[in-house]
């Protein structure tokens, strides 16, 4: 599975992916991860999922749109700080986001 996460700049979804890839890991799960900013998402062909940082859901729509075509699905990340965040529910929420989207 291919997860991208995005954010405003790039730092906080590098943080993210991090700890989403820990907590793959640690349940067994072959997962591909990558991280930069919104302004960078170029093509969405072979992602499964886009995990978007909250302060970015007005952009969503539109990119829920582009994603129709490619079949990815497309998630909001809760509003918390990136050290906040467990990579455990990050996952969760990708996986579901996947399993919806089907």
């Amino acid at each position: 599975m291919k997860i991208i996460v995005v954010c405003g700049a790039g730092a906080s979804s590098t943080f993210v992916a991090v700890k989403l890839r820990s907590a793959a890991a640690a349940r067994g799960l072959q997962v591909d991860v990558a991280a930069g900013s919104a302004s960078q998402l170029g093509s969405l062909a072979g992602v499964d999922v886009v995990l978007v940082g909250s302060h970015l859901e007005a952009a969503v729509p539109a990119l829920r749109e582009r994603a129709v075509a490619t079949g990815t699905a497309v998630a909001v990340l809760p509003p918390l700080s990136p050290a906040a965040l467990d990579g455990s529910s990050a996952l969760d929420l990708a996986l579901s986001a996947k399993a919806g989207a089907r």
